[in-house]
């Protein structure tokens, strides 16, 4: 019996471990190095670079302005493939999405001198698109959600949709960037029959991307008043809990 127990529980049995798909080289317990925030640092170079050749190479800049925007997906399906999904890798994402876009409305305000309203529109965008996302942080994490995704429909219908849907989340943003880039590429003279070729391609994707571009404008809205809505409640609670607390003391 005792003989049994020794081959059963020895060391010669292979404990089962669970199979790991990451290559050796990549498997590391350091968040930094995780494959979606290496993505996420890529998706960073691509757009600095981008940033170099937005007023003198239109088509360089839309290739590497267009790839960062592409790995925006690609980190997510592999923070979800590699079980590699972190708080630092969301804030990576959100913030890198914030400050490319910021970059193209900032030059989008000045690109088209000869309608200045546009100036003050493209300002008002930059600032709603910062502002919402922002205060909908904040508000999340003062409500103690695990992420700014986490929004219930008791919040808000439009945000649990947009949030909760892959589809919906990916349309939104795509469209919204490809408006802004189709704007881009306008603003720019006419210097080659090529260019005139795709002219009325780059005019079309504007056309039909504006309806979802001005949509998310909308949906960025309704995510700061939700957000200063969630705050003012907190507020409100929190005041109520310190006037029970003080009253409860006099007594």
């Amino acid at each position: 019996m005792a003989s049994q127990k020794v081959v059963a529980n020895g060391s010669s049995t292979k404990p089962h471990s669970q199979s790991n798909p990451l290559p050796r080289w990549l498997r590391t317990n350091n968040v930094y190095l995780f494959v979606p925030n290496l993505i996420g640092y890529a998706r960073i170079v691509l757009a600095s670079i981008s940033l170099v050749y937005m007023p003198i190479h239109p088509l360089t800049c839309t290739i590497l302005y267009g790839v960062s925007c592409i790995l925006d997906a690609l980190d997510g399906y592999a923070a979800r493939k590699f079980s590699q999904s972190t708080k630092f890798g969301a804030v990576l994402d959100m913030v890198t999405d914030r400050c490319t876009t910021s970059c193209l409305l900032m030059f989008l305000s000045a690109a088209y001198p000869e309608h200045p309203g546009l100036k003050i529109l493209f300002q008002f965008l930059l600032s709603l698109d910062l502002a919402s996302h922002y205060m909908h942080m904040y508000a999340m994490m003062e409500k103690g959600a695990g992420s700014h995704k986490s929004v219930d429909r008791e919040q808000s219908k439009i945000l649990n949709l947009y949030y909760t849907n892959k589809t919906v989340l990916f349309t939104f943003c795509a469209a919204n960037e490809l408006h802004f880039v189709s704007l881009y590429l306008l603003s720019f003279p006419s210097p080659s029959a090529a260019r005139d070729a795709i002219l009325p391609f780059i005019k079309g994707m504007a056309y039909v991307t504006f309806p979802i571009c001005f949509g998310k404008q909308i949906i960025n809205f309704v995510q700061m008043a939700r957000a200063a809505e969630t705050l003012v409640n907190i507020d409100n609670e929190s005041r109520q809990l310190a006037h029970q607390l003080n009253g409860e003391k006099k007594e």
